[in-house]
């Protein structure tokens, strides 16, 4: 009944909610943001949401565009400054999915949304964790966040929504605001930014170069029969 019938206008009402008392921060941020990355201060990209429909989720932006002599981007941990090394330690950076909550493509709770890049690498099982909508924090997120494997993260994804309730969703906000307070578990150890699944699958020979390549061909036609 929760899930079915409540949870997403629940959803609604907390995001506007949040938005409408945070909105000095977003405010705040926005002008921050255009300053120290020296342009547009949000990040969209394309997340496959519920039912793997495709839609452009909304971040902070966390890394500059600074490109090489060649026009080519730089590496993560150059591009990555201190302003956005605060928002993302701070969790600020996810501030602006409370947008995506309110249009209907995320939840509050659920399985975080991944790359499209990542989803075309996961097994049809793994796959069902796209039967809910994606969430702004999940089981995953308070179990260790990027600190966790692959294998483990998507099991929890897959453990969530075969019992999403209401008690469940509020102990995962709780724990959530607890973990974003302690900073905790916000990127894999030695690590900038998460790694991406296809990338891992090939590091651990998981899978061939020609199924990464085939897997990076097929995410990039899925984006752009969704743009």
């Amino acid at each position: 009944m929760y899930a079915r019938f409540f949870k997403r206008p629940l959803d609604f009402c907390c995001a506007l909610a949040a938005i409408i008392c945070l909105s000095p921060v977003l405010v705040v941020l926005t002008v921050l943001g255009a300053i120290k990355m020296k342009g547009n201060p949000f990040f969209t990209q394309p997340r496959p949401g519920l039912n793997e429909k495709i839609f452009k989720l909304i971040k902070f932006r966390t890394m500059t565009n600074e490109k090489d002599a060649q026009g080519n981007l730089l590496p993560d941990d150059k591009r990555l400054n201190a302003y956005g090394k605060f928002l993302r330690s701070t969790s600020l950076d996810e501030l602006p999915e409370l947008f995506n909550i309110l249009k209907g493509d995320m939840a509050l709770i659920g399985p975080r949304p991944q790359l499209v890049r990542d989803m075309v690498f996961m097994t049809p099982e793994q796959r069902k964790r796209h039967s809910v909508r994606q969430g702004l924090s999940g089981l995953a997120q308070i179990s260790g966040r990027n600190a966790v494997t692959w294998e483990a993260k998507i099991g929890y994804d897959l453990k969530y929504i075969k019992k999403i309730s209401f008690l469940g969703d509020v102990k995962i906000i709780l724990t959530t605001l607890g973990k974003v307070f302690k900073r905790d578990g916000i990127t894999e150890e030695g690590c900038d930014t998460a790694t991406d699944l296809g990338d891992y699958l090939l590091a651990i020979g998981k899978i061939t170069r020609e199924q990464y390549d085939r897997g990076q061909q097929e995410a990039r036609r899925l984006i752009a029969e969704a743009a």
